[in-house]
């Protein structure tokens, strides 16, 4: 299994990114996928998820500002990050779940790093 992120980059306050990710190896379309950040000095965090049925989640401080999206056909799944803040600076890591009923595996990409000026 693997996972490629792309998208990441230097923007300016206010400024918009969309990250992608590419799945390989599995079948793509029955995996919960997410996108985690990871800024320094901190722990990972959860940003956004997306179920195989299309139930998104977010984070607090991106609701209203990040939309998280798959496309099964291409076995990519999107973070599009409008408004963006300093504070959203982080390593942004690409998660795929598979769950077999109770019990899940946890498949990570290298992350793309995003940072935010002011």
């Amino acid at each position: 299994v693997q996972l490629v992120e792309s998208g990441g980059g230097l923007v300016q306050a206010g400024e918009s990114l969309r990250l992608s990710c590419v799945a390989s190896g599995i079948n793509f379309s029955i995996l919960t996928m997410a996108w985690f950040r990871q800024a320094p000095g901190k722990q990972r965090e959860l940003v956004a998820s997306i179920t195989d049925g299309g139930s998104s989640n977010y984070e607090d401080s991106v609701k209203g500002r990040f939309t998280v999206s798959r496309d099964d056909a291409k076995n990519t799944v999107y973070l599009q990050m409008n408004s963006l803040k300093p504070e959203d600076t982080a390593v942004y890591y690409c998660n795929a779940r598979r769950f077999y009923g109770l019990v899940s595996t946890n498949y990570w990409g290298r992350g793309t790093q995003v940072t935010v000026s002011s």
